[in-house]
């Protein structure tokens, strides 16, 4: 996916921000503030803004007129015996804004590692932000990865006691149509034997009569 680009227009408010919060101006910190960006870049515009500014403060120097070439030339050519004390002056100049130049190229060479060493410390700070929070993931990942490895546990030992609890099921149900058949053929046993008792009771109520017709025609004849 390509990166997103912030107008230099955007760059630019973020850095005039943290100048005004007192911040340190650097890549990571404008990326934070506007939310993304490559931190070089944004550097990159916020530096060319300033140099922009500082070229557009400077003014050219003025030319001489002819008039004045004219008159120093004359000057110079009136004080020829000066010419070695003014050359010993000009070159003393010249030494002497050449060393404010190295002077000036020294301190901005400083500026800019000290402005390294920002960028180095915002970039070490946003590694160690990124660092925490992959920390973070990888923990929750291997959480989340344990509580689903106790719920396919969990759920196989439910598995497993269902289909016991549907052996068992099935069992029962067996054993209850056992004792169902074992019933009816009780119930079926019950109903002979008093349909036997029946008929024994009515063959002993006919030997009784029997044997009072028999007693009573005994004592007739006595």
């Amino acid at each position: 996916m390509r990166p997103v680009e912030f107008a230099p227009e955007e760059i630019i408010a973020a850095g005039h921000e943290l100048q005004a919060a007192g911040r340190n101006i650097t890549g990571f910190a404008i990326r934070q503030k506007i939310g993304g960006g490559n931190p070089g870049r944004l550097r990159q515009v916020w530096d060319d803004f300033l140099n922009s500014k500082t070229e557009a403060k400077a003014e050219p120097v003025a030319e001489l007129p002819p008039e004045l070439a004219e008159e120093i030339d004359a000057v110079n050519k009136a004080l020829a015996g000066q010419l070695t004390q003014f050359a010993i002056a000009a070159n003393d100049k010249a030494v002497k804004a050449a060393e404010r130049r190295v002077a000036d190229v020294l301190s901005s060479a400083a500026e800019h590692r000290e402005q390294a060493e920002r960028e180095l410390v915002d970039a070490s700070q946003a590694v160690e932000d990124l660092e925490t929070k992959l920390d973070e993931a990888e923990k929750n990942a291997e959480e989340l990865g344990n509580r689903l490895a106790q719920t396919q546990a969990d759920n196989q030992a439910q598995a497993v006691k269902l289909a016991q609890l549907e052996e068992r099921l099935a069992q029962i149900e067996k054993e209850r149509h056992n004792y169902e058949q074992q019933a009816e053929l009780m119930r079926n046993e019950r109903d002979a034997a008093r349909e036997s008792a029946a008929k024994a009771q009515g063959q002993i109520e006919a030997l009784e009569a029997q044997a009072k017709e028999l007693i009573q025609a005994i004592g007739n004849r006595q």
